[in-house]
């Protein structure tokens, strides 16, 4: 493959931020706002990026989609938090950790389900480490990327395997994403049909709502320098207490509690410890739409990384199968579940994502049904990085089994 056109970090930065603008200016267009009613900008944040990058104009890797996971996602969650109304977001209550549970369920049994049915598509060779590759995926999918690594070693995977089920992750999971991301869009027409009690949702909205009404003042430069200062420099007294505490020994489950796992953990306490403060009232002056920028940049450069290149290869095609059956099985399950408990669109979002895509990923859809409701994603998902490492090793049990009993000898023989 071809160099990139755009490789320069900066560069490919002014280009996510131009193609951003774009999307909004389109969004406010007369002309444009029912498709935009019908797909949501956010689902086009994401997309249009990856399609920059599958067609070679800006790069699927680079050190700046690092930077803004490590740098703009703690900041966003700091900003998004400065006007935090906890006993709000403690009344959503039983119905989000049901969903969440749901999820975690649905991802150990559809990928069990997944592999028992469809193992046969893939080439004998290659069950030696299919099943270790499910197994370091089950846990990614729970948890995140320590609990991938974690489980992975655990089951003995290759590097290539790791490398390959990597790509799995981030093109079957991104696909799923983009869905949930429109159903952001739609919420409401969505909750209405089923009947949904939307109560406990409205009314964080609309007590973060009001509190932006009374405080909204003219923006000014000695504001937006203390929200920049409050959400960046915030982030640097975590990164630096992030990469301390591991070396502290303070608690930790193997790599599951890792730096990036702190860092989230503690940008969100400092987020919520600011909101007891005077400085609460930056809200009014632009906080949470500076969050959101960040965040948004976080949802393009998400979009940019997702290769659907390498999945495509033919050696590729039977395991892709089984991957994409088992995030199938786990939306399905979860509509299946919204339905039955009657819960919000957004709970089903939110629960899904704190355990396929952690701390990265849970905060961007909790975020994109509302800002305030961005910490519900960061409470859920580290619950799902303690349960990712023990459920996947539950996980690599059964996939060996159901390898051995069905697969292997036939791989043998």
């Amino acid at each position: 493959m071809s160099d990139p056109l755009v490789q320069d970090p900066m560069m490919v930065l002014a280009i996510l931020l131009a193609v951003l603008a774009a999307l909004f200016w389109a969004a406010r267009q007369p002309g444009l706002q029912k498709l935009f009613r019908v797909v949501p900008v956010l689902v086009f944040c994401y997309f249009v990026p990856t399609a920059l990058s599958n067609t070679g104009v800006i790069p699927l890797t680079s050190p700046l989609y690092g930077f803004i996971r490590d740098w703009l996602l703690p900041a966003s969650l700091i900003l998004l938090t400065i006007a935090l109304d906890l006993p709000a977001i403690a009344r959503l209550g039983r119905l989000a950790v049901l969903m969440f549970l749901g999820g975690t369920g649905s991802i150990l049994l559809g990928g069990v389900l997944a592999y028992a049915a469809l193992g046969w598509l893939v080439p004998a060779e290659a069950h030696e480490q299919a099943w270790r590759g499910l197994a370091a995926l089950c846990g990614s999918w729970i948890g995140g990327g320590a609990n991938f690594t974690a489980v992975g070693t655990a089951a003995d995977a290759s590097a290539a395997t790791l490398g390959t089920f990597t790509v799995f992750d981030v093109a079957v999971a991104s696909t799923w994403m983009a869905i949930v991301l429109g159903f952001a869009g739609r919420e409401r027409a969505m909750d209405e049909k089923i009947g949904a009690d939307r109560s406990a949702i409205d009314a964080v909205r609309e007590r973060v709502e009001k509190f932006q009404a009374e405080n909204a003042r003219p923006t000014h430069y000695s504001a937006l320098l203390g929200i920049a200062a409050i959400g960046l420099g915030g982030t640097a007294l975590c990164a630096l207490a992030a990469h301390a505490l591991p070396a502290l020994s303070l608690p930790r489950v193997g790599e599951v509690v890792n730096a990036f796992t702190w860092l989230v953990l503690l940008a969100s306490v400092i987020g919520i410890g600011v909101s007891f403060t005077p400085l609460r009232k930056l809200e009014g002056q632009g906080a949470s739409q500076v969050g959101s920028l960040f965040l948004y940049l976080l949802v393009a450069s998400i979009g940019a990384k997702a290769s659907f290149k390498e999945v495509l290869q033919p050696e590729n095609l039977g395991l892709l199968a089984v991957v994409a059956a088992w995030m199938t099985f786990h939306a399905l399950f979860m509509l299946w579940l919204r339905r039955r408990l009657r819960a919000p669109v957004f709970f089903l979002g939110v629960g899904s994502y704190a355990n396929i895509g952690g701390a990265a990923s849970a905060p961007v859809v909790a975020g994109a049904f509302h800002p305030a409701l961005a910490p519900v994603g960061v409470l859920l998902s580290i619950l799902g990085y303690v349960l990712g490492t023990v459920v996947g090793l539950l996980a690599m049990v059964l996939l060996k089994l159901i390898a051995l009993t069905f697969y292997l000898p036939a791989a043998a023989a």
